[in-house]
This record gives structure tokens, sequence and C-alpha cells, in this order.
């Protein structure tokens, strides 16, 4: 596998990343299980996976061969994405080839800043930053911060954007045109294949999808709810 910055971002062109979370007292929350979700994504095309939790990314990066995006949610409200300098070390030391960091103009919770933390991950451990964003400025002030991927992952889930349905392409559509030539990965909602093909098509460089192929729960629910067995 390439760990060179520049490779992953290119061996990441036109390609699906797979976020491997699963919430606290679900039955497959456990490091190991994410692991081996992880690996069957991987066996099935995914170029990189995306990991919540320090004990997530070890054993994801010494399962698969591809880049693993790792975070740190703390908390459900406000920044808690990799909220301080504290979660990005934390992150990138457990192997994280890239550590997702909320990018949104808000406040976080140690005072420090976003493009104080992409200096100090660049500088202190190499690794790639990918910005969570939730609008068009939160992007542009990402890129400008020095984020190697900016990602639409908050769109919706901030007071910056109403939440649609499905990804806020419009969204991507905006962010692409207003950062040419920076990879742009499309993140939020995107359920079916055609959402997939969608944001590739608006722009994307990569896609992000969760929930649409990791998340059993949501899946059978879907199902239930169409069914009206629920």
């Amino acid at each position: 596998m390439t760990t060179h910055p520049d490779d992953i971002v290119t061996a990441l062109r036109g390609r699906l990343v797979v976020s491997c979370q699963a919430y606290p007292g679900e039955p497959l929350r456990s490091p190991e299980v994410m692991a081996a979700v992880a690996a069957a994504v991987v066996e099935g095309g995914a170029a990189a996976v995306r990991v919540q939790g320090v004990e997530d990314v070890r054993a994801a990066v010494e399962r698969v061969d591809v880049p693993v995006v790792g975070l740190w949610k703390d908390g459900d409200a406000g920044v808690y994405i990799t909220p301080t300098l504290r979660h990005a070390r934390a992150v990138a030391e457990a192997g994280a080839h890239v550590v997702a960091v909320d990018a949104t103009l808000r406040t976080r919770q140690d005072g420090s800043t976003f493009a104080d933390t992409v200096r100090m991950l660049h500088e202190e451990h190499g690794v790639l930053v990918m910005a969570d964003c939730d609008d068009l400025a939160s992007a542009v002030a990402a890129a400008e911060a020095g984020a190697d991927l900016v990602g639409t992952t908050l769109a919706g889930y901030t007071a910056a954007r109403p939440r649609t349905e499905g990804p806020d392409l419009e969204l991507l559509r905006e962010v692409t045109a207003a950062l040419p030539g920076h990879p742009v990965v499309a993140e939020g909602r995107i359920h079916t294949h055609a959402h997939a093909a969608a944001a590739l098509a608006a722009g994307a460089h990569a896609v992000c999808v969760g929930t649409a192929i990791t998340h059993p729960t949501s899946l059978t629910r879907w199902f239930v709810d169409a069914m009206g067995a629920g």
C-alpha cells in the first residue's frame, strides 16, 4: 500500500471510501468487528476506509492494506469530530494515514483553530488532513488552511445549511467550482448507487459512503419502514 500523501490522494480519485462505524451500545460496536467490516469492504473494492476511535484506527490499520481515514468522535453536539489538538494527535499516533477533523467555523473545545490542527498534523506527523465541512465558507477556509481533502461531511448537520433528502449535490458543485483542482470528497446521506454516481458527476474527487453499506440496523429499518411493518 502506498503511504506517500500525494499517492494517497491520487489513489482515491474516482474511488469509493467506506465509513465503518457503529454507535455505542450497538451489537457491532467493537474495534475487532469494525476492522473485520473494513476488511470486508476492501475486499469489495473500497479504496480507503474511514473509522472512528483510536482503538478502531489501530485495529483497521493492522487489518487492511488501504489508507485509513481516522477520526475521534467525542460527544454528540457542537464540534465533536476530532475536536481538539489532543484528539488529532491521538488519531495520528494510532496510525491513521488521514485524520478527519471538524472544519466548520464553530468554536473548538480547546480554543485551537482548524489551521492549528492542520499545521500540527502536517509538521509533527506528516499525515493528510480531511476537512469535514458544512458549507461553502468552511470548505474554502479549510482549503486555505491547508486541508489535503475537503469533505461535505457535515452539510445538513449544522445550522449552516438545510438538510437535504440525499447528498447535498448543490453544495458539492459550489465547492468544486470554488476550489478547482482541490480534492473534494462527497460524504453525507449517499444512500444509493445513483447518489454515488451523481456525486462523481458533480465533481467529487472521491465518494464516501457509510450507513448504506456498513450499518445493518439502518438498512433493516429502511426495508421495514418501506414494507409498513414497523
